[in-house]
C-alpha cells in the first residue's frame, strides 16, 4: 500500500510549482475524507490524491498519459495507477472510473478548486466554510470558471451522492491541510 510519505517523495521529483503542490494537498485531504465515508483506508486514498497530477507539470498537454511510466518504477500498484489515470476520464483518457476510489478522485479533483477559490475570498479561510457558501459559488459558472462543473456533477452521479454531501466531506478533509493550502484565513 502506498503511504502519503512515499507519495510526497515521488511528487517532489516531478512537481515544483507551488499551486500544483497546494492542489495535491487539497485533493489528498478530500480523498482522505472520502475514504472515511466509504470505510476505506484514508492513508492510501490520500496518497493517491496527492499523486493524481504527477505528470501534469511536465506533460500538461498529455496529462494522464505518463502516469504509468512515472509511477510504476516507484513501486506503485497497477490498481493505484489505474485509479490515478481514471481521474482524466472523458478529458484526457477513456479509462472510466469504476471503484469508489476512482469515482471519488474523478469528482473531487475539480471540486477542490471551487472550494479553494471560495475559501480564499473569506477572511476566515476554510476554518468555518460551510457547504452552502460553496454551493452558491458552484452555481456561478464565472466563479472559478476553469473548474468543470459537469465533471463534478457526473462524479456525484457515479457515486450516488448529493453535491452538498461531497462538498461537506471535501471541506472537512481539506481543513486538516489548511496551513499547506494557505487557507487558515487572515482575520484578526
Amino acid at each position: 500500500m502506498i503511504t502519503l510519505e512515499h507519495a510526497k517523495e515521488i511528487v517532489a521529483k516531478h512537481i515544483t510549482e507551488d499551486h500544483l503542490i497546494k492542489h495535491c494537498y487539497a485533493v489528498c485531504g478530500a480523498m482522505q475524507a472520502m475514504a472515511l465515508h466509504f470505510n476505506e483506508n484514508p492513508e492510501e486514498w490520500g496518497a493517491i490524491g496527492y499523486l493524481h497530477d504527477i505528470d501534469f507539470e511536465k506533460y500538461p498537454e498529455e496529462h494522464c498519459q505518463h502516469v504509468e511510466e512515472l509511477l510504476a518504477p516507484e513501486g506503485i500498484s497497477a490498481s493505484d495507477i489505474r485509479a490515478i489515470i481514471s481521474h482524466g476520464y472523458g478529458l484526457t483518457c477513456d479509462v472510466k472510473p469504476e471503484t469508489n476510489l476512482e469515482k471519488s478522485l474523478f469528482t473531487v479533483d475539480e471540486l477542490t478548486g471551487i472550494i479553494m477559490a471560495t475559501a480564499l475570498m473569506r477572511p476566515t479561510g476554510i476554518t468555518d466554510l460551510k457547504p452552502k457558501s460553496v454551493n452558491k459559488k458552484f452555481k456561478d459558472k464565472r466563479f472559478a470558471a476553469k473548474c468543470d462543473r459537469d465533471i463534478i456533477l457526473q462524479g456525484c452521479d457515479m457515486l450516488g451522492m448529493e453535491l452538498s454531501a461531497v462538498i461537506s466531506l471535501c471541506i472537512d478533509g481539506m481543513k486538516q491541510y489548511m496551513h499547506e493550502l494557505s487557507l487558515e484565513g487572515h482575520s484578526a
